[in-house]
Parts: structure tokens; C-alpha cells; sequence
């Protein structure tokens, strides 16, 4: 608050500034951006990352981001995952380029989100893998500011989060995508983008098991969009044959995957076939959050925090373990409008009220 000048009987008059902070999660597949005005979210976009194989792609869905943040003045902090994505040669790479390229749009003041807290441009690139996919610790440190203890479920496109926090902190052992994945604090499979031969090998058909082919012939995408839990928005993406995305285009892809035909079976087949590919990817994530949560002792009481555009896997996770569940976007102030696209875009959100 600032005065700016005396009104008539000495009254004072001040200028109120509003804290304004945006949060960027820049991805390979989407980049989100959440803008925090005086600790409350006022709103979140997600735009999908361009399908080039070079990494100009980011250049270009930044440029397209920046048209949307309005004011200039304000705080940029900034989390990845991008850096994974096969335009770049090596995670190092990848973290660099990203660095240099919200270095050269925001300015020296743009800080970077790392497992240690914030840092800057140059120390972002030498401590370069506590920055490199750091966004599910923002979400999880986020989350431990509000809840004692529980277990952040964060259901993307592409990957599952499984989060330990408590004592205020995120307590994962895994620093690294490499070593969650051997801990079990991350599943590389999602419910967009994943193919549905991920899920499993078998399913059964008219009473019997058969194999599935190993082909991208259909995504976990078309199992949601059957089974009708998927949002409508939430697949940006070409489907495995660039047709269209109506039940009956999705039932056809699934079909694929037993090397047969839409017309082989009646749509109660393909629904039942949906909602076992579904319980498949549900019964993973249970496993490693069972895993988990005992590893690290959590009680009975600790909350499930669910994320993300597949976040009703989290809800139906904390079903199956007998355990309160929790939005994400109860965790934090924001817009009753913008509350879906909180929820999705978590580590946007984090590292913007974390700043």
C-alpha cells in the first residue's frame, strides 16, 4: 500500500498493489499457467504443447501463453517436465533450453522450482536435476501445507503421481523420475495418452481370455471416454487413428486391440471390455499407493488428494482403501469458476502459492 497524497480534513489516500504472481508447469505434451493474485487463483489455462519435433515447439506455446498473462509486472516462477520430451538429446538439455528460454521472456527475475526451493536461472542449471520434473514436489509441498499427512494422487494424461507428505513436507524417497519409478511414487501410465497395450496383455471376450496387440491401436482414452468418466475437454490430442472420438470411433480403436471389428460384439461387450482396462489401471495405482502408504506409515486418517484431469481414479482409490478424499483445489483460494482447471493444472497452482 503506498499513499499517494492527503485528502480534504487530512484524510490520507493510498494506492493499494495487488501481489500478482503466475505459475508455469511447461510440459512436452501441454503448458499450464496459473495466475495467483493476493494468494487467490483467479485463473488457470492449459494449451497443448505443438506436435513439431523440435524444440521450437516451446518457444512457440509460450509466445501463445504470454498473449493470455496481460500484466508484465508481476512474479514468473516456473516448474518442467518438458525437459523429457525427445526434442532434446538429454535431460540436461532439455533443462537448459527451457531455462534460457523464460530467462530471455520474463527477465533475470523468472525463478525456477527445484527440490531445495526456488532458485535462479544459473542455479537452476547447475543443480539442474533438482529442477528437472520437480512439479510433483510442488503439488505435494503444497498440499502439506494444509493436510497433517496423506498421500497426493495426481491422475495426468499421461502419468500417475503417488506423493507421500506429512510433518509439512512431501516425504518421497524417489528424487528422480528414474527412482520413483523403482519406488513406486510414479506410474508412467495416465488416462489420455497411454496406450491400452500399457494396461494389459489379456482381457477377456465373449466369456474367454484372448491376448491384446502390442499396438498403438487404442488409448486409454477411448477406455474412459466408453466407460464415461473422462471430461470432455480433458483429450487434446489425435486419437491412435486421427478419426473421431464418439463412442462408436473409440469402441472401433478397442476393437483393434483384440484384432477384431466394432461389429463383432454388441456395445455391452466393448463397455465390459472399458471398465476391465480400467479396474487393470486402478488395481496398478492401488498397489503402489498400498506400498506406499505403509512404507511410510500413514494412518488411517490421512487424506487421499486427488489431481489432475483423471483425478476420479484418486477418488476411487481412497473407495478401496477406506480413506477420506480430498480435492485438490479445496487445498488452495480460488475462483469457484476455475476450480476444475486447478485441480488439473496442480503444479502451475503449487509453485505460483508457494512463490
Amino acid at each position: 500500500m503506498t499513499l499517494i497524497g492527503v485528502l480534504g480534513n487530512g484524510v490520507l489516500a493510498y494506492e493499494v498493489s495487488v501481489m500478482l504472481c503466475f505459475g508455469w508447469d511447461l510440459g512436452g505434451v501441454n503448458l499450464k499457467l496459473a495466475r495467483v493474485e493476493d494468494g487467490v487463483v483467479s485463473s488457470v489455462v492449459q494449451i497443448p504443447c505443438p506436435a513439431l519435433t523440435e524444440p521450437h515447439k516451446f518457444d512457440r506455446v509460450v509466445d501463445d501463453a504470454l498473449t493470455r498473462v496481460g500484466e508484465a509486472d508481476a512474479n514468473h516462477v516456473v516448474t518442467m517436465t518438458g525437459e523429457l520430451s525427445d526434442v532434446f538429446a538429454s535431460r540436461y538439455e532439455g533443462v537448459a533450453y527451457l531455462v534460457a528460454l523464460m530467462r530471455k521472456t520474463m527477465g533475470d527475475d523468472v525463478r525456477f522450482y527445484s527440490l531445495a526451493g526456488f532458485v535462479d536461472a544459473h542455479g537452476a542449471i547447475s543443480d539442474w536435476q533438482s529442477v528437472a520434473s520437480a512439479n510433483w514436489h510442488a503439488s505435494a509441498a503444497l498440499a502439506a501445507t494444509v493436510e497433517k499427512s496423506g498421500l497426493l494422487v495426481d491422475v495426468g494424461t499421461t502419468t500417475t503421481d503417488l506423493i507421500p507428505f506429512k510433518d509439512g513436507a512431501p516425504c518421497a524417497i524417489g528424487r528422480t523420475d528414474g527412482d520413483r519409478l523403482t519406488e513406486g511414487e510414479l506410474i508412467y501410465r495416465g488416462v489420455v495418452r497411454t496406450p491400452v497395450m500399457a494396461i494389459a496383455e489379456q482381457a477377456p471376450f465373449k466369456g474367454r481370455m484372448q491376448g491384446l496387440a502390442a499396438e498403438r491401436f487404442a488409448t486409454m482414452a477411448d477406455v474412459y471416454r466408453i466407460t464415461g468418466e473422462l471430461p470432455a475437454d480433458a483429450d487434446t490430442f489425435p486419437s491412435a487413428d486421427n478419426r473421431g472420438k464418439d463412442l462408436e470411433e473409440s469402441a472401433a480403436r478397442l476393437a483393434r486391440m483384440l484384432g477384431r471389428d466394432a461389429e463383432d460384439a454388441d456395445t455391452f461387450a466393448w463397455r465390459a471390455l472399458a471398465h476391465f482396462l480400467a479396474r487393470r489401471l486402478l488395481d496398478q495405482i492401488e498397489a503402489d499407493a498400498r506400498t506406499v502408504i505403509a512404507r511410510e506409515d500413514l494412518g488411517p486418517d490421512a487424506r487421499i488428494v486427488g489431481a489432475g484431469c483423471g483425478r476420479f481414479l484418486a477418488a476411487a482409490l481412497a473407495d478401496r482403501l477406506g480413506r477420506p478424499y480430498r480435492n485438490f483445489a479445496d487445498l488452495t483460494p480460488c475462483a469457484e469458476e476455475t476450480k476444475e482447471m486447478v485441480a488439473r493444472c496442480a503444479p502451475a497452482v503449487a509453485v505460483a502459492q508457494l512463490a
